[in-house]
């Protein structure tokens, strides 16, 4: 089963009224597992990044009123791609898996909008895996924002000063398999090769369909034998109904 993790960054809260997005992070889980495959984006949203937007993420000092001139390792926008450069390239990394999204009301809003302009298929609601929505039935009456929860979790967001999408969708996706039961929500039936482990490589092995599928282990005396058995119970053998 593939998922994405997925979070965005904005320049508020309404793309109806002008607000974009400036920042796109996805990471990849194969059956509740990273598989180290992702996709970020910075974007240049075409106008001024308020004070209070660039308070949470401190994304954009060039795109400021007046600008300010960047801190060294801050990121600013006004080179980067337009959402119409990189639109395409995200809907073919989601594909057609489901989005796990902490408050996904607000990522896809934002994201159907962009995709909406730029006349691209827009992503369906019941894609969407709601953590805000798990946690809040799963801890009713407590705090659930991310870094509540990991606080609950004893996952580390120690680097977590501001929000960015990329890291955000990293400490979601553990937050996620916390909410699910852990990393082994299969009770540990998913088992894992200890050989790249012992090689200090990750195995990101997946299941694959067979080029040709396994013969049949029953032989053609067994086949014909069952055949003459059912045959024998007559036309209103629940057999002959079920296998219609």
């Amino acid at each position: 089963m593939r998922e994405i993790v997925l979070d965005t960054e904005t320049t508020g809260f309404d793309p109806q009224q002008g607000d974009r997005i400036v920042e796109i992070g996805c990471l990849e889980l194969y059956n509740h597992m990273p598989t180290g495959e992702t996709f970020h984006v910075y974007i240049n949203p075409e106008r001024f990044m308020p004070d209070e937007a660039f308070g949470v993420h401190g994304i954009g000092a060039d795109l400021l009123q007046p600008p300010q001139e960047p801190k060294p390792g801050q990121i600013t926008l006004r080179d980067k791609p337009l959402f119409k450069d990189v639109g395409q390239g995200f809907l073919d990394f989601i594909g057609d898996a489901k989005l796990v999204i902490h408050n996904a009301a607000f990522d896809v809003k934002f994201l159907n909008a962009e995709l909406k302009w730029m006349g691209l298929p827009q992503i369906a609601w019941e894609r969407a895996v709601d953590t805000l929505a798990i946690a809040r039935k799963k801890f009713p009456g407590s705090p659930a924002s991310l870094d509540a929860l990991c606080r609950r979790f004893g996952i580390d967001n120690a680097s977590r000063t501001l929000h960015g999408a990329l890291l955000d969708s990293e400490i979601l996706a553990d937050v996620y398999l916390e909410l699910i039961g852990g990393r082994q929500p299969d009770f540990g039936l998913n088992t894992a090769s200890t050989s790249s482990v012992d090689s200090g490589h990750q195995d990101d092995w997946r299941p694959f369909q067979r080029p040709a599928p396994l013969p049949p282990r029953i032989t053609e005396q067994e086949t014909a034998a069952h055949a003459a058995f059912v045959e024998a119970m007559g036309d209103g053998a629940l057999w002959k109904k079920l296998s219609e």
